[in-house]
């Protein structure tokens, strides 16, 4: 069973949701698909199992003493990343397109490390997670390499927690492409429900079962009404509310899961959330 913590944008407080629900399902294989801005590992004191390199991508060397000056791969590149014989590797896409007019060869595309991607080991458990080469772009290759990379250590079947991207991208489509079930965090203002349609019209294009909580809900009461509202309408299935709560801000400083903090009122809420959850994926 897959489960994966989306958001429509960034600040919602999905990884702090989905840090809470992977300690109160204990034994879970951690996935952190949000390549670009991981933190789900912060939380916790692993030991890094395994350490590789990503290859993601393709760029273009020239060899400038085989180099003519004909000016040929000027001419072909789209993306205007060769100037003055000079080959950009920001702008280069690694199409390849130079390396076919090139008459005396001097172009080759290589191999592209993109991150350095962990098993990193838990007390209960892994997490699969990434580290971005500066520059680098968040790649659903990347995503499923994660994602396979998890599966492997998921002996007898654990449920999987992954914390996607926000948004509806590259990465998130990966995220949930195959998984069984979503949650979407959302926050209750009119850019997030804005963003929550947006989520759940991508959910609903692959067809995954999808719930829905409000992070925050009481800083803006009529506001998460109209969301209860939407997510009805789309026969979703809506798990609960989460009051806005200081502790979360100390949780998030001490780097602790919320649930460690008893006295939380997000705890109280998000367990209750896990409740809602069990009866509907399990």
């Amino acid at each position: 069973m897959e489960l994966v913590v989306l958001s429509g944008k960034g600040g919602t407080g999905k990884t702090t949701i989905a840090t809470a629900l992977s300690e109160l399902a204990q034994d879970v294989v951690r996935i952190d698909c949000d390549v670009d801005a991981p933190n789900f590992y912060l939380f916790y004191n692993g030991k890094d199992m395994q350490k590789s390199d990503f290859i993601g991508s393709k760029k273009a060397l020239m060899e400038k003493e085989l180099c003519i000056e004909c000016g040929k791969c000027e001419d072909i590149c789209r993306f205007n990343a060769i100037e003055n014989l000079n080959i950009n590797p920001f702008l280069c896409e690694g199409c390849g397109a130079c390396t076919l007019v090139c008459p005396k060869n001097a172009i080759t595309l290589e191999d592209e490390k993109i991150a350095d991607t962990f098993i990193t080991e838990l007390e209960k458990g892994i997490i699969s997670r990434a580290e971005m080469e500066i520059g680098s772009d968040g790649s659903g290759k990347l995503i499923t390499h994660l994602r396979k990379n998890g599966k492997k250590f998921n002996e007898g079947e654990k449920l999987t927690i992954i914390d996607g991207s926000p948004g509806i991208g590259c990465p998130v489509i990966s995220s949930i492409t195959g998984s069984d079930a979503v949650l979407i965090v959302t926050e209750p203002t009119k850019s997030g429900l804005e963003d929550l349609i947006r989520v759940v019209s991508l959910c609903e294009y692959f067809g995954i079962f999808t719930m829905v909580c409000i992070n925050k809900y009481d800083i803006n009461e009529e506001m998460s009404l109209e969301i209860e509202s939407f997510v009805n309408e789309k026969e979703l299935k809506f798990v609960g509310r989460i009051p806005y709560d200081d502790i979360v801000r100390k949780s998030i400083n001490e780097l602790k899961p919320i649930t460690h903090y008893k006295e939380s009122e997000s705890n109280k809420a998000i367990q209750d959330i896990w409740i809602n959850i069990k009866k509907l994926i399990f």
